[in-house]
């Protein structure tokens, strides 16, 4: 092996890159290079921003919380994307502001505030399909551990991009045979908000 300067992927070269142009990508966890030619951020993405005044600097108007995605060197779509949203039906915002960076056959999951606490669905918004769970009392990072059937005790010794890059992974061999029903079903089906402040995940 040829000692050399190491290149480090950067998220202009990735599908996240219009997002970060845009500064949609706020209060980021991690955003770096995980794994040879795998990007990973996880934070906040702002899909409506506050009109500023002058100089000063509001926060976004609307967000998606604790997103967890990557994106691969070179490919104009995200590879995976997990989050969470306060209301089911800003799966719709999402696609309005960046649809155009899900691809089908690629790994996308939502946790929704106001989707029934059992059930489980296969949402098709175009070609693209989102498996859309509903949040209990844990984090939408724990509860995608559990889905993805990872045990903390794994992944506890990787350092912060390890444990994204293992869990990226076991999500993309990720398959549900859920009922399948149209966005606007989803609609029709969601209830109420509950008050994010009372148990909001952290």
């Amino acid at each position: 092996m040829t000692m050399g300067i190491l290149m480090t992927l950067t998220i202009d070269k990735t599908a996240l890159a219009r997002l970060e142009a845009e500064s949609r990508l706020t209060h980021a966890i991690i955003k770096e290079e995980i794994s040879p030619g795998r990007f990973g951020f996880r934070g906040e993405i702002a899909l409506k921003f506050q009109q500023s005044m002058a100089d000063e600097k509001r926060p976004p108007e609307l967000s998606v919380w604790q997103v967890f995605t990557s994106a691969r060197e070179g490919e104009q779509q995200l590879e995976t994307f997990m989050c969470y949203l306060l209301s089911f039906e800003y799966l719709g915002t999402i696609m309005e502001v960046f649809g155009e960076l899900f691809k089908p056959g690629n790994k996308y999951f939502i946790y929704s505030n106001n989707q029934d606490l059992l059930a489980k669905y296969r949402i098709y918004m175009g070609d693209v399909m989102f498996y859309c769970l509903a949040i209990g009392e844990a984090t939408a990072y724990n509860e995608f551990l559990e889905l993805l059937f990872i045990d903390k005790n794994d992944i506890k010794k990787l350092n912060t991009g390890g444990k994204m890059d293992y869990i990226i992974e076991e999500a993309l061999k990720f398959d549900s045979d859920w009922e399948v029903i149209t966005y606007e079903e989803g609609l029709k089906r969601m209830g109420p908000v509950r008050n994010p402040n009372e148990n909001r995940p952290v």
